[in-house]
């Protein structure tokens, strides 16, 4: 009979320690997964408008904050726009910032889906800026594919997209192309900051 309960007992302490184990790697893995810098999400949140508690990362590393569960096509995408993006910095010479783990981006709800001409364009309304009082100004906001939130860490957003995912991997490529840029080459990362003086995208080729 004690031996009966011994074993009881060894069982209920085993099952304990099971749970507390599981229990503590949730809770790592959780603030491993928050790991994002609060004031970068606040100011993605002020830029979009919208909160971001999807938090992921791609098949090769990029950190994914987004407003609801991405799709694999869009991460698939993000993935493609930034080995477009490296591949191209390397034929420049340039091998900073080439690594998708240093990358964060933001899946905002976009604001339009269809251009002024009626093509599938998912943008996000962003402050008008440097672009106050031009073609673009909408009454104090444009609409961007993307915007660029930091330099470091590296990060952007740019609005969902539920098809045309070659449209979404060219927009993170073209995001990206301003970060690379700026740890890169600064005299044309100057240049070509923003687009409020003419110029587009791709700005390497």
């Amino acid at each position: 009979m004690a031996g009966l309960r011994r074993n009881q007992l060894q069982t209920i302490f085993t099952a304990l320690i099971l749970t507390f184990l599981l229990a503590f790697t949730g809770m790592a893995q959780q603030a491993r997964a928050q790991g994002v810098d609060q004031r970068l999400i606040a100011r993605a949140r002020q830029i979009s408008g919208d909160s971001f508690p999807f938090q992921t990362r791609t098949e090769r590393g990029v950190r994914v904050l987004a407003r609801t569960r991405p799709r694999p096509e869009m991460l698939s995408a993000i993935d493609n726009g930034l080995a477009e993006l490296f591949a191209v910095a390397r034929r420049h010479g340039y091998n900073s910032r080439l690594d998708y783990s240093a990358y964060i981006v933001f899946i905002a709800r976009a604001d339009r889906e269809r251009d002024s001409q009626g093509n599938y364009s998912p943008d996000v309304a962003v402050p008008a800026g440097q672009y106050a009082g031009g073609y673009y100004d909408q009454g104090g906001f444009i609409y961007a594919a993307g915007m660029v939130l930091a330099y470091n860490p590296c990060a952007f957003v740019i609005a969902e997209h539920d098809r045309d995912f070659q449209r979404m991997a060219n927009v993170v490529r073209y995001e990206g192309e301003h970060i690379v840029l700026y740890y890169n080459d600064r005299a044309l990362f100057q240049q070509t900051r923003d687009h409020s003086r003419g110029g587009s995208h791709p700005i390497l080729q």
